[in-house]
């Protein structure tokens, strides 16, 4: 039984696992050791390493991370701290293949701490672009220690085929998130209302928003522009977790100040996988700069406006509407998104990450591909006539 190491550091890359996870965890000729780290372990993010218990699944080793610092000082220590920690995870179970995904610093941690252990290491969702965050970087220092290659467009493949990478270690598979639509029933307005205990009379705004960590130190002036924009509409607001990179706590604390002062703006620590694509089904626009605007929104044929360079260089499809940090071109463009001509141009739009195929395609290549000297000794293709 070959064991498949899976690394979660938070929702996001949860959510993006969960069909991955659960072929795995059926799958009789394989064996699921999950290790949950980061912000799953953290109260004020929602403790949700218990909601991945809930959904059947056995933690099989936690890996604690000092994420109480968001400047830079704090993101370099928990990454030095991550490679550490993950170490003694392996030296105590050590699995054939580690399987992370995206571009975090601490699941650039986890990879890299897979090095000197000799075990390869498969990515998913590598070969994209984001301007504006040093994600950028972590995502392609990932590549270059995996071994294995999962990307979500044809173009993705390309890049790392440009980088060196041999042809047979990069597989075009799709985005895994959109595996859990092709089962999806997505929960009214109404019921999601209920369940997490919000006041939402009516289609809300729905607001995610993370630090664009190349220019962290403008955050407090970006999210007051953009707050100053929502205060345009009269509309019920949804914000959503920040994520944990530097100057989230600015963010934090601004968003949770305009939720009080707002009777008709809320907040909701974590929503969870499916919850959060039911909120993406019954949204009437999404507001801010996560790549779940331009991955699993197109799906529903949900307006995003994306804000500023975080997601610069991502593939998008044309629900995504483009726009600066400031309060005038955040209103124009949630102005254009909730305007009826704009919602009917959606009507059959299709998404460029794929057919909802992804875990399928991931699972069988984790599980036939011969753990050799070949995996894991990678070699550099030259292309001519690059430069």
């Amino acid at each position: 039984m070959r064991t498949i190491g899976a690394i979660t550091v938070g929702r996001s890359d949860y959510g993006i696992y969960l069909p991955i996870l659960r072929k795995i965890q059926s799958d009789p000729k394989l064996k699921l050791h999950l290790i949950v780290s980061g912000m799953h372990l953290l109260p004020q993010y929602g403790l949700t390493v218990d909601e991945i218990k809930r959904d059947g699944f056995e933690v099989s080793e936690t890996v604690e991370l000092p994420l109480g610092l968001d400047g830079p000082e704090g993101i370099a220590k928990a990454m030095g701290v991550g490679v550490s920690n993950f170490a003694q995870c392996y030296q105590k179970t050590r699995p054939d293949i580690l399987m992370v995904l995206g571009d975090r610093f601490e699941m650039h941690a986890a990879a890299l701490a897979a090095l000197p252990f000799k075990i390869p290491v498969a990515h998913i969702h590598g070969g994209e672009l984001t301007f504006g965050a040093i994600d950028n970087a972590l995502r392609y220092s990932i590549t270059m220690l995996a071994h294995l290659h999962f990307v979500s467009t044809e173009e993705y493949r390309r890049r790392l085929l440009q980088l060196g990478e041999e042809p047979w270690r990069v597989y075009c598979t799709g985005a895994p998130a959109l595996d859990c639509l092709k089962e999806f029933k997505p929960l009214s307005l109404e019921a999601l209302a209920s369940k997490f205990d919000l006041s939402l009379p009516e289609a809300p705004i729905l607001v995610t928003y993370h630090p664009v960590t190349l220019e962290y130190e403008k955050t407090q002036w970006q999210v007051d522009q953009l707050l100053q924009a929502l205060e345009a509409f009269d509309l019920p607001i949804l914000f959503t977790e920040v994520n944990t990179d530097t100057g989230h706590e600015v963010i934090r604390r601004m968003v949770r100040a305009f939720v009080q002062k707002h009777h008709r703006a809320q907040w909701v620590a974590n929503l969870g996988p499916s919850y959060y694509l039911s909120m993406l089904k019954n949204a009437k626009v999404m507001v801010g700069n996560s790549s779940s605007g331009l991955i699993e929104a197109p799906s529903f044929g949900l307006p995003v406006v994306n804000i500023g360079s975080r997601q610069g260089g991502r593939i998008r499809a044309n629900n995504v509407i483009d726009v600066g940090y400031s309060k005038e071109e955040i209103v124009s463009g949630i102005q254009k998104a909730l305007s009826k001509k704009f919602r009917e141009s959606l009507k059959g739009m299709k998404t460029p990450y794929g057919e909802g195929k992804a875990s399928e395609q991931i699972v069988n290549s984790l599980k036939e591909v011969s753990i050799d000297q070949k995996l894991l000794m990678k070699k550099f293709v030259d292309h001519v006539n690059v430069i």
